[in-house]
């Protein structure tokens, strides 16, 4: 069993920036590939950004490429997601994701308990 444990969401004003972060509770960690979701309001959950499980490969949703940059540190246990240019559109609940495909997230095993990113115009 993956716990997965966000933070860094909060309030930014459009064209700032947030990091997340995301812990894991186990040492299978690097086992995973590991990426983010979000959901705004009457919205389905779409896939952001994957990462492999080396941290080689990663993937990105055409709607964040170039401002969002995801990372990981396999020592800690931690993925990052480093987000800039912020718009008021990028306003969701944020998830942490683990699965064993690829970077693609295609299947998700693991869920955080997401966390709350607010931005406005």
């Amino acid at each position: 069993q993956l716990l997965l444990v966000e933070s860094g969401g909060g309030f930014v004003q459009a064209g700032g920036s947030l990091r997340l972060s995301c812990a894991a509770s186990e040492r299978t960690f690097s086992s995973h590939a590991m990426g983010w979701f979000r959901q705004a309001p009457g919205r389905e959950r779409e896939f952001v950004v994957g990462i492999s499980r080396s941290g080689i490969s990663t993937f990105y949703a055409d709607s964040v490429k170039g401002r969002f940059t995801i990372s990981r540190d396999n020592a800690k246990n931690t993925v990052y997601l480093q987000m800039n240019s912020l718009k008021p559109e990028d306003t969701a609940v944020y998830y942490c994701a683990a699965g064993i495909t690829s970077a693609r997230l295609q299947s998700v095993d693991y869920w955080g308990q997401g966390t709350q990113v607010t931005v406005s115009s």
